[in-house]
């Protein structure tokens, strides 16, 4: 699936949140959305997921607006990943995986044997099949991102939206599920990824998208987004830039201004 977005805007309580943000988002790539709190990317990515109806500009799946697309049918192309990890109610993990097979299913059937196969699978991808068995709302926050994950890989969408999935994850599973979002786009999906570590951002994704005050400061590969004058202009800060076995590592380093004596 390509997803373009062709001069979105955004206003919410009287401020604007998004001003004229065109992107598209192809099959196959890894595209990071980046950018300080507040610069829109959330709004953006639930724009991109048809959640948000933009005051101005179109978002097309394939060429399609939403209403000709249709709701069940984008649910089984495109699986989306929210940023909260919130549980209201005891359900067992597997049950909450089980929830991202239900655009595939027709009303009032029951679960199919690939059902079951692409639960299994997204478990097994997540290494949460241990948590398979226990209740959502016991688990600890990182627990409960990575079966979040593994319910919007169970979906086996062409494209997958996540906004912070890894905000609340120690390093190995940071890397972990980065590695999972990068082979998900390797098999040809498309991936659109909230992020603020900018070296995962480096490292992992095609190609960044950098808003700033609600518009697209820059849009490329890591190296040329990252560079000094855009870091100071929508971060404030400076950072070091290396590479490590060939793959660029962006470091943020101090802030511009900072006193530290």
């Amino acid at each position: 699936m390509r997803i373009e977005a062709q001069g979105i805007a955004v206003t919410m309580g009287g401020e604007a949140i998004l001003q004229e943000v065109s992107l598209t988002c192809r099959p196959g790539e890894v595209l990071g959305l980046i950018g300080p709190n507040g610069a829109g990317k959330t709004t953006l990515l639930r724009s991109l997921a048809g959640l948000v109806a933009p005051d101005r500009g179109t978002v097309a799946y394939d060429g399609m607006s939403l209403g000709q697309i249709g709701r069940p049918r984008l649910a089984r192309r495109l699986a989306y990943l929210a940023q909260e990890a919130d549980a209201y109610w005891p359900i067992r993990g597997d049950r909450l995986v089980m929830l991202g097979r239900l655009p595939h299913r027709r009303p009032l059937a029951g679960e199919s044997a690939a059902d079951r196969a692409a639960v299994a699978a997204a478990l097994a991808a997540t290494e949460t099949t241990a948590l398979a068995g226990r209740r959502f709302d016991t688990l600890s926050g990182g627990e409960r991102t990575r079966l979040l994950l593994a319910r919007a890989l169970a979906v086996e969408a062409e494209m997958l939206l996540a906004d912070e999935p890894v905000a609340a994850l120690d390093p190995y599973h940071q890397l972990h599920t980065m590695e999972l979002l990068q082979a998900a786009a390797l098999r040809g999906a498309g991936v659109v990824v909230v992020l603020h570590d900018l070296t995962l951002a480096a490292r992992y994704c095609d190609r960044l998208v950098l808003l700033h005050e609600g518009r697209v400061l820059a849009d490329g590969p890591a190296a040329a987004v990252l560079n000094d004058e855009n870091l100071a202009r929508a971060y404030h800060i400076e950072a070091r830039h290396l590479s490590v076995d060939g793959l660029p590592v962006t470091l943020p380093w101090s802030r511009i201004g900072a006193d530290y004596s």
